[in-house]
């Protein structure tokens, strides 16, 4: 169950209310003179097409079990991270504060610049591409990204891109069961002008 809590945003410590806090070590500082000004979406699940275990927490914190599944092993030395996590209930995951660079989009492009970590907010979905996603999950994206916005300027209504679109060719996610028209609906009816 998620909290009938409104999102709000403390800019000053880059946290979101209300999230349940995780820490990371998967993050640096973002590079001097770098503006928030994109939102990478992303679609997530360990093991893959399983939903609601703490392996997407242990792989953000470094401690992914290897023998618990063939696939943790090819993937446990990785040093990755998400700004949050929208688990399938609707329910918020900060594992890296908004001033700082997480490490979620790896090599990618956007709008001719690279290195999209240095100047975006990464948001997994625990989703599989092919899986559609749950109304909470579409409910408090939505939520997030009004109130990124209005913290964070920056943040045109249209700096929004899935991972695949700034890492093409190398990631699929969040897939063709994401509903961008349905993303967008939400962000009408919540902030008209900014949809």
């Amino acid at each position: 169950m998620t909290s009938a809590e409104p999102v709000t945003i403390d800019v000053g410590r880059g946290l979101i209310r209300p999230a349940r806090w995780v820490a990371s070590p998967n993050q640096d500082e973002r590079p001097p003179g770098a503006t928030i000004d994109l939102v990478v979406v992303h679609g997530i699940s360990l093991p893959v097409g399983e939903f609601g275990g703490p392996w997407i927490e242990a792989l953000f914190t470094n401690v992914l079990p290897p023998e618990r599944d063939p696939f943790f092993a090819t993937i446990q030395a990785l040093r990755v991270s998400a700004h949050l996590l929208v688990r399938r209930d609707g329910e918020l995951v900060q594992f890296v504060p908004f001033h700082a660079r997480a490490w979620h989009a790896g090599a990618s492009r956007w709008r001719h610049r690279v290195a999209c970590n240095d100047f975006s907010i990464g948001i997994e979905l625990e989703g599989a591409d092919e899986v559609p996603y749950e109304d909470a999950q579409y409910r408090r994206l939505a939520e997030v990204l009004v109130a990124l916005r209005r913290a964070y300027p920056t943040l045109e209504a249209g700096a929004l891109a899935g991972h695949s679109e700034v890492a093409p060719g190398r990631k699929t996610d969040p897939g063709p069961a994401f509903d961008w028209r349905r993303l967008h609906g939400e962000l009408a009816r919540l902030a008209p002008v900014a949809a």
